[in-house]
């Protein structure tokens, strides 16, 4: 029996129940692999939800603001994801009048879809026979074929693609890279896999030698960068100022306090009056600290020290932001944030003083500056990642 058959023989009987297997509309599954990205499964699925609550189909994510798909994508995390998927909407209705186009260059042409992303809805959706390689579908093949070098290699990568298009049926190619994913997920997991219940083992190296927790090679993993960032939580007649980041970076097109990196020899405090001078261009003073916040991404961590500040004088002018707001604290929630801003706010619901209700009947005044690009080397460029 061959690698296939038994494959997708185990995978009809153990799949798991998740809703975009259910469909083979293409914006379902283009949504789900993009969550996917980065992200376990069960955290997953209620954003799938939300996220087709509000936007059921391509044309609704399309004619949306950006900043309602920000805001629904919110607590998702790689917000990149979420403004891509924003762009490629707006491909898709004015190049392709709504539907996904079926060819792997095509698909790869839209902003946010890659090799995988493209092999995926191109197989699943419409049963194109293309391969698909993610890191579940790499620690099955390394061991099942024994492969010892570093699986992100672009050579050992390429050895990986060719392996997975040698092993696709001609019929079922969407249900076998599905398949190849669930053993990698649920079976053939990271650390001390499941071998007696694979539906391959037999013919796996890793089980044969008994190198199921050496391979895949595994690099040397490097300690996290950490940054100490002071933010200013700024309130002037009852209102606090936010601004609104660029829309490139970590977490483009995102709301926050303004805020930065501590420089050496330099209070917390001292450091927000500086930022919030350089950021927004004000004079403020910095009163009691709010909350101590501290959150890893995937290539650094923070500790994110937010105080409470009164303005003082001057008029706001963005160094490297696109937007800014004075909003009353119960409006916050209206916006997007990062995570660890969002624990800031948070901290403010459960402080009686930052609600004030009188505050919270005011409108708030928006207005729009669009810097200049920062020079290079600039401390700009170092700035709050929150």
């Amino acid at each position: 029996m061959s690698f296939s058959t038994r494959l997708l023989k185990w995978y009809d009987k153990h799949k798991r129940t998740l809703p975009w297997r259910a469909t083979r509309d293409a914006y379902r599954i283009w949504l789900s692999e993009i969550l996917l990205q980065q992200t376990r499964v069960e955290a997953v699925i209620p954003y799938y939800e939300k996220f087709l609550a509000r936007f059921p189909d391509v044309f609704a994510l399309a004619r949306a603001p950006l900043d309602d798909v920000l805001k629904t994508w919110e607590g998702a995390g790689y917000y990149a994801r979420a403004r891509n998927l924003h762009r490629a909407a707006k491909v898709v209705v004015e190049q392709y009048g709504g539907k996904f186009p079926r060819e792997l260059r095509a698909l790869r042409e839209l902003p946010g879809i890659g090799r995988y992303t493209a092999g995926a809805i191109a197989s699943i959706a419409f049963e194109e026979c293309t391969p698909v390689v993610d890191g579940n579908v790499a620690r099955v093949l390394c061991r099942y074929f024994g492969i010892r070098e570093d699986p992100t290699a672009r050579a050992t990568q390429e050895k990986l693609w060719d392996l997975a298009a040698e092993l696709l049926p001609q019929k079922r190619a969407g249900d076998f890279n599905q398949a190849l994913m669930e053993l990698g997920a649920t079976i053939c997991a990271p650390k001390n896999p499941r071998c007696l219940l694979c539906p391959v083992q037999q013919d796996c190296f890793a089980r044969q030698e008994g190198l199921q927790n050496v391979l895949p090679v595994k690099r040397a993993k490097q300690a996290l960068p950490h940054k100490i960032i002071a933010a200013g939580v700024i309130y002037r007649r009852g209102k606090i100022l936010i601004q609104q980041r660029l829309n490139r970076g970590l977490l483009g097109g995102l709301w926050e306090f303004p805020g930065g990196k501590v420089e050496a020899g330099e209070s917390l405090q001292e450091c927000v009056a500086r930022e919030v001078r350089e950021e927004v261009g004000i004079d403020v003073r910095v009163g009691e600290k709010i909350i101590a916040v501290h959150h890893a991404y995937s290539h650094f961590s923070i500790a994110l020290h937010a105080f409470r500040c009164e303005y003082v004088s001057g008029r706001v002018k963005l160094a490297s932001a696109q937007k800014f707001k004075w909003v009353a604290p119960r409006e916050l929630e209206q916006y997007a944030f990062p995570a660890a801003n969002k624990k800031i706010i948070a901290a403010l619901r459960s402080h009686p003083s930052a609600l004030d209700a009188a505050s919270a009947s005011r409108g708030a005044r928006t207005q729009t500056h669009t810097p200049p690009p920062a020079p290079k080397n600039s401390r700009r460029q170092s700035r709050q990642a929150t």
